[in-house]
Formats: C-alpha cells, sequence, structure tokens
C-alpha cells in the first residue's frame, strides 16, 4: 500500500484495538501493549531491510493512492530507524507503566499511529502525502497528550498544543499551496528543478516564510516553543519520550528536506535565517530550565536548547554540519528518551514531579539514578558518551563553515546546561527528607530493560561511532543530492 514499514504499523495500530477488547475478556490487559510492540519490532525489521537495498539500489520510488508518492531515501530510512527504535523503548516501559489507566489499548493504537505519521513523513516524496502524514502524527500526539483526561492538566496541554499546531499546519498549508501555484505541481523534485529554472522572487520568498513558521511550531524553535513546555510535562512519561526524543525532530527532519531538496534557489538566505533562529532558540533552552523546579518541565525547556544545537549544524549548509545534526537527533532521541523515561520511573514510585520532593531518591532507587544520571551527562556532551560526538561534529562543521561564532555558542549554552543537569542529580543524591521517598523502592525490571538498553546505547555511539557517522554520513548526502 506504502511501504512495508508504514503498513505494518497501520495494520497493527488498527487491529490494537480488537486485540485488546479480546484481552479484557481474559484479563490480560498487557498483551495489547505486547502486540504493539511486536508490530513495531516487525516494522523495524522492514526499516532494515530497506536500508539494505536503498544502500545497494539508492532511492527508491513508487506511487500510492490518489497518485502520492513515496520515496525511500537512506536520509528517510535513518529518520525512521531512530522513531521504530524510540517507539519500541517506549511500548515495552509502557507495559507496566500505563497498567493504572484505562482504556490502554487506545494507548498503544494511538501510539502506533503517531509513529505510523512519523515514519510516513520521512517517506513521502511530494507535499501532499507529506501533509496528510504529518497531521496524523500532530491528530495522534495530540490525544495522547490528553490520555489521562480524568485531570486538568493534561486537558489543558493538549488544548494549547492542538491549537498551536493546528494554526502552524495551516501555515504550511498556505505556504504549500503558494508553490503549488508558481511551479504547478507538490513533487519534491519537480518542484526542485521547476524552482531551479523560474529562480527566486518574491512569491517563493512568502512561501518559504509560511513553510518555517509551520514546521518551526512542531520543532519548537523560538518563539514558537510555548507549547512544548505543558504537552511533554504532562503527557504520560513514555509520551513525553517521544515527543522530544522524536516527534519534535520530524520538525527538523521537515526542515531539512524542504530547505535542501526544495527551496534551493533561496539556500543562503535560509541558512542565514536558520543560524539566528539556531541561536536564539539554543540560548532561551538553556537558560529557561535554571528556573524550574518541576523536572519534566526542566527536560523539556532542554529539548529546545538541544533543537538549537541542530539547526547551527544546519545553517552550515555542509555534508560534515548535516551529518553533525542527523547524529544528534539519533543522539538526543536516545539521551532524552531515556531521561524522561527515568523521570517516569521517578514519577511512578512517587507521584510527584517536584525536584524537592524526590530529594534522596537515588539513594533508593540507585539504578534509575544511575541511567537517569548518565543520560544527563550525555546530554551536556561530556566524552566519551555520543553526545559529546555528535556536538563536536557540529562545532567542528561551523568552524569549516567560517561561523565559529555559531560553534562557541554551542560550547557555551552546553556549560549553562550542566549547571541545570548537575542540580538534577545532586537532588537525588541528597539526603532523604520525605516518608514516601524512604518508602520508594527500584523500578520493576519490565521498565528498566528499555533504560538500560538506552544507557548501552550511550556509551556504545560514544566509544564507538563510526557506524553511527558512516549512517550519518550516508543521509547527509543523500540529501544534498548524492543519494
Amino acid at each position: 500500500m506504502f511501504s512495508p514499514p508504514i503498513d505494518t504499523l497501520l495494520i497493527f495500530a488498527l487491529t490494537t484495538p480488537l486485540i485488546g477488547w479480546l484481552v479484557e475478556r481474559i484479563r490480560k490487559a498487557r498483551l495489547s501493549g505486547v502486540y504493539a510492540s511486536i508490530g513495531l519490532m516487525i516494522s523495524l525489521w522492514y526499516i532494515y531491510e530497506l536500508f539494505g537495498s536503498v544502500s545497494s539500489d539508492g532511492a527508491q520510488t513508487f506511487t500510492s493512492f490518489f497518485s502520492s508518492q513515496i520515496r525511500i531515501d537512506m536520509l528517510g530510512v535513518f529518520m525512521a530507524t531512530i522513531f521504530v527504535l524510540i517507539g519500541i523503548f517506549a511500548s515495552v516501559y509502557s507495559l507496566r507503566y500505563m497498567e493504572r489507566d484505562t482504556g490502554v489499548p487506545l494507548f498503544y493504537s494511538l501510539l502506533l499511529l503517531m509513529i505510523s505519521g512519523m515514519v510516513g513523513t520521512v517517506f513521502a516524496g511530494d507535499f501532499f502525502t507529506f501533509f496528510v502524514f504529518w497531521e496524523m502524527m500532530c491528530i495522534s500526539s495530540y490525544t495522547l497528550v490528553a490520555f489521562r483526561k480524568q485531570r486538568w492538566e493534561p486537558i489543558e496541554a493538549a488544548f494549547k498544543y492542538l491549537i498551536m499546531s493546528s494554526a502552524g499546519s495551516a501555515t504550511l498549508l498556505f505556504g504549500m499551496s503558494i508553490l503549488y501555484g508558481i511551479c504547478g505541481t507538490l513533487n519534491f523534485q519537480g518542484l526542485h528543478i521547476a524552482l531551479s529554472n523560474i529562480g527566486s522572487s518574491v512569491w517563493l520568498y512568502i512561501s518559504a516564510i509560511f513553510i518555517l513558521i509551520g514546521l518551526g511550531v512542531k520543532s519548537a524553535i523560538v518563539p514558537l516553543h510555548t507549547w512544548l513546555p505543558d504537552a511533554h510535562s504532562a503527557a504520560p512519561s513514555p509520551i513525553s519520550a517521544m515527543l522530544s526524543g522524536v516527534v519534535v525532530e520530524t520538525g527538523i527532519y521537515a526542515i531539512c528536506r524542504v530547505g535542501f531538496t526544495v527551496l534551493t534557489g533561496i539556500e543562503v538566505e535560509w541558512l542565514g535565517v536558520l543560524a539566528i533562529i539556531s541561536l536564539v532558540t539554543m540560548f532561551v533552552g538553556n537558560l529557561t530550565p535554571l528556573l524550574q523546579t518541576d523536572l519534566k518541565r526542566l527536560l523539556a525547556y532542554s529539548s529546545i536548547g538541544h533543537i538549537g544545537y541542530m539547526l547551527a549544524g544546519l545553517a552550515t549548509g555542509t555534508v560534515l554540519g548535516l551529518t553533525g545534526t542527523l547524529m544528534h537527533i539519533f543522539n538526543h532521541g536516545i539521551m532524552k528518551g531515556v531521561a524522561f523515561l527515568c523521570a517516569g520511573m521517578i514519577l511512578y514510585r512517587l507521584e510527584t514531579r517536584e525536584l524537592k520532593e524526590m530529594a534522596g531518591i537515588g539513594r533508593k532507587m540507585p539504578l534509575t539514578a544511575a541511567i537517569f544520571a548518565l543520560s544527563l551527562f550525555a546530554l551536556t556532551g561530556m566524552p566519551p558518551l555520543n553526545g559529546f560526538i555528535s556536538k563536536l561534529t557540529i562545532i567542528m562543521a561551523t568552524v569549516e563553515a567560517n561561523m565559529a561564532w555559531l560553534g562557541i555558542a554551542v560550547i557555551v549554552n552546553s556549560v549553562i546546561s550542566a549547571a541545570y543537569y548537575l542540580r538534577t542529580i545532586k537532588a537525588l543524591l541528597q539526603p532523604i527528607s520525605q516518608k514516601k521517598v524512604e518508602e520508594a523502592k527500584e523500578g520493576p525490571l519490565v521498565m528498566l530493560i528499555p533504560l538500560l538498553i538506552m544507557a548501552g546505547l550511550i556509551v556504545i555511539l560514544g566509544i564507538f561511532p563510526d557506524t553511527l557517522i558512516d549512517f550519518a554520513r550516508s543521509a547527509a548526502t543523500a540529501l544534498l543530492g548524492g543519494g
């Protein structure tokens, strides 16, 4: 129908509620989560097969419903890999985390639909297909943020997210319509050829502005970021991990694809704007967490800072810069994903997000605290962890592109981020002052398994980064026309 990974995810998304209805009859509610996790693993296997075929034969293009085009290149395979991988970790973790909630089969169905939307977005070969899958991702994510509808905070956060994201989607659609009016096509390759022949115009600049604003809302670039802290902190922690680790990065992918595949006629201006946005975004994203006492809000704001780092690599417009950005997308998905899952583990035991109320929890949950600290050190960019490699690559790219000032900003912001990450670690190790902390115990094994695997990836990708570097470089080359 579309491609094996997307088809698998959609089939499992549509059948998960049926499985949920059946397992409720036999009182085995977790089976719907197991079923969803199996679907994600099958999808990951298909992506691995696509990696082999794209590596040997190049990009694959085919037409689906309503002349929508699917184009699978190495960049799409790279992004789909991290989407589904983090989805597997979140799904397995949710087997215990969501056991206190009702409507769990719907939760897994929405999770699969959200991941289907993300994978479809990166496999799209035209704006029509892109927008359909983009909206599938967005609508699923609104609903997941509001999943615990018995509380007001998730409803408010989801409503804010809905309003801002819908406005962003409408803006994106308007920008796309202008491009269609100029070129008469929505196909990415067709737009590239048409705009190369037409050259720049006032309407092209107007279209680019609307598209950047539309994509910028989902990417949480400053000043379009205000929905993110509420949504990420109010959502169930596995969804927070998905939103911060991969959903926001879907917007970064879209900026990459549109900027380097479609809007090539105004690439210089596009990159200059991205550099300025990068600078502002990373400073806002790293200064604001200094004031936070809510653990999940702190982590949410720090994601904005990392979006700034990713944009810094994009702003260079070079293979090295794009390689650094893609590496950081992959690494951030793992680092921030495990950080939110660790925060969720603490929340699962203590039912609080306030740092002062979890003082000393590291003494009662040593494994969770150790993995959490490892992820925070990696987010800071401490060697030899994976965050160091991707940040270093971005900094090297800025120097190579004569934008050393942007590289210096990345270094300065990394130092700033160390302040609130170390404050978080300190809170975990302080003397115990709350009775509920004294009574806490380590998290369930099924929730610890994803954390341990992700912690292992943080270390392995830091010490042995060559495979990830080669994967990211081939994806960057594909984006710039070599694949």
